[in-house]
């Protein structure tokens, strides 16, 4: 029973460290641009000839 207690803790642990992961990355601009990368692909402006 200890065990489950430990594993339950531990998934808590990191299931808030995620989060805190996910909100850090949405309050510091990572996900403002979602339509920019997959269109630069399409435009590569170092074309060597």
């Amino acid at each position: 029973m200890k065990i489950i207690i430990l594993l339950v803790i531990l998934s808590l642990i990191i299931a808030i460290s995620f989060l805190i992961a996910f909100i850090w990355s949405v309050k510091s601009g990572q996900y403002e641009d979602i339509e920019g990368p997959p269109r630069r692909i399409l435009f590569d402006k170092n074309i060597k000839k």
